[in-house]
């Protein structure tokens, strides 16, 4: 059974610097694929980046590039999401996602990820 648990949302100021973490349990290792998505009230989930676990390629929207860093830690099978710089419209809730197998096309669209966290509360305001 797959099994994704999300932490270290929080409420901070426009600026600062936060650190999600997804740790992942029942996941192949193989040509595995995990990324966040962000979530706002009545809109869709949105890409924010994703890693290819077997290669490392890692894939970012337009609007988190060279602010946020997709990494993960092996040893304990856990993704993260380092987001600097925030700023007011990256409040959501962050979902982090995993699926397998995905092609370049299919990795920003989040129909294409079986499995999902239950999200962690992200809110940046002054």
């Amino acid at each position: 059974q797959v099994q994704l648990v999300e932490s270290g949302g929080g409420l901070v100021q426009p600026g600062d610097s936060l650190r999600l973490s997804c740790v992942a349990s029942g996941l192949a290792f193989s040509d595995r694929v995990m990324g966040w998505f962000r979530q706002t009230p009545g809109k869709e989930r949105q890409f924010v980046a994703a890693r290819r676990w077997a290669t490392g390629a890692t894939y970012y929207s337009d609007s988190v590039k060279g602010r946020f860093t997709i990494s993960r830690d092996d040893a304990k099978n856990t993704l993260y999401l380092q987001m600097n710089g925030l700023k007011p419209e990256d409040t959501g809730d962050y979902y982090c996602a995993a699926a397998y197998r995905l092609i370049l096309s299919t990795i920003r669209t989040s129909s294409s990820y079986n499995y999902w966290g239950q999200g962690t509360q992200v809110a940046v305001s002054s």
